[in-house]
């Protein structure tokens, strides 16, 4: 996604620092219970570290760096700090013997060094991460759907919290969210680019999830950037179409612009990770800890996602920094910028 940089004029939050603290603890708690209760998930504890050097920790679109480190008194281990949880919450379901239908969900804390800051983005990243074991016929469109409209379900009535709590926060959400493949908004919108295509879709309807992020569209390039062993990104949908994943986009009226809560997907079978991981000329993870497991049937099939806590909170308490709901490090020209434009970094 492109640089971020927008400061509203005349900005002023609705709430007061001490306010603002005590609505993140109601949104966090109330929106990791109701979701819990949609989609029967069971709390677990996040690992702060893990072991390098075994697939699995997150490398996001590819390129993105973790934080490591040595272990002192154990020399021959490089600890990595997550940068998100999607296969290790796989892992998790297996090593849990979590039947279908039921899963996990965690308060995953990670660190992005090669995140450039913004009004949108941080190095500490805060998320729900959740993972939903699942039976294998349930590898559609259909299902993939019915499990966003139930996400969708627990952000509408987390904005009716907020609206209880502060009437001064009037809900903006559209009542029911649409479905768009990539490929369709690329049609639609041709002459630009995705981040300019989200933008548009998400002024017009509200709230969207865009279907098929990772695979190349008709131009040869994807809408946007995906990791080839978690999200199924390549399984033929209809004749040109690809993935059962996808992203939750809402309009943001403080900034006026699209804004994604969620990143989601039904996971790669042993197939689909094949496939993906000779797409991307890196097949050489098939010898790690975690592509070793998928590949000899020992994961289940699952349909996972992240949902950023940050995010949600910025959007519900419509504030213009995510700074305002976060403490973070800040380049001294982000933190001048926002004392210019009234924005109150924690």
């Amino acid at each position: 996604m492109p640089e971020c940089f927008i400061y509203p004029k005349g900005y002023k939050s609705f709430l007061s620092l001490e306010e603002t603290e005590k609505a993140i603890a109601d949104i966090k708690q109330f929106f990791q219970t109701y979701l819990s209760a949609q989609l029967k998930l069971r709390r677990v504890t996040a690992p702060l570290f893990l072991k390098g050097g075994t697939g699995i920790n997150d490398d996001l679109n590819g390129i993105e760096k973790p934080v490591s480190f040595i272990p002192r008194g154990m020399d021959n281990v490089i600890a990595e700090v997550p940068q998100s949880l999607a296969k290790w919450k796989r892992l998790m379901l297996a090593d849990y013997s979590i039947p279908f239908g039921y899963g996990l969900y965690t308060d995953m804390n990670a660190i992005r060094p090669d995140e450039i800051p913004d009004t949108i983005h941080s190095y500490y990243v805060d998320q729900w991460d959740w993972e939903l074991a699942i039976d294998p016929n349930n590898r559609n469109l259909d299902f993939l759907k019915k499990i966003v409209n139930k996400i969708y379900a627990t952000l509408l009535a987390t904005e009716f919290l907020v609206y209880e709590s502060y009437p001064e926060i009037q809900p903006i959400l559209p009542e029911e969210i649409i479905f768009m493949h990539a490929e369709d908004l690329y049609e639609r919108f041709p002459d630009k680019t995705p981040a300019e295509r989200e933008q548009l879709i998400a002024r017009e309807y509200g709230a969207v999830f865009i279907i098929g992020i990772g695979h190349p569209l008709q131009d040869g390039t994807p809408h946007d950037g995906r990791a080839p062993d978690y999200d199924d990104w390549s399984t033929e949908t209809k004749p040109g179409y690809h993935g059962l994943n996808g992203d939750i986009i809402v309009w943001n009226p403080v900034l006026e612009r699209a804004f994604e809560l969620s990143s989601m997907g039904i996971r790669v079978n042993k197939e689909a990770l094949v496939r993906q991981l000779s797409m991307r000329q890196c097949e050489e993870r098939k010898d790690l800890l975690f592509h070793r497991r998928l590949l000899n049937g020992e994961l289940p099939e699952s349909i996972g996602g992240g949902i950023g806590q940050s995010r949600l909170c910025m959007f519900f308490l419509r504030k213009a920094h995510i700074g305002e709901v976060q403490a973070s490090l800040w380049p001294d020209s982000i933190i001048t910028e926002c004392i210019k434009h009234n924005i109150q970094l924690m």
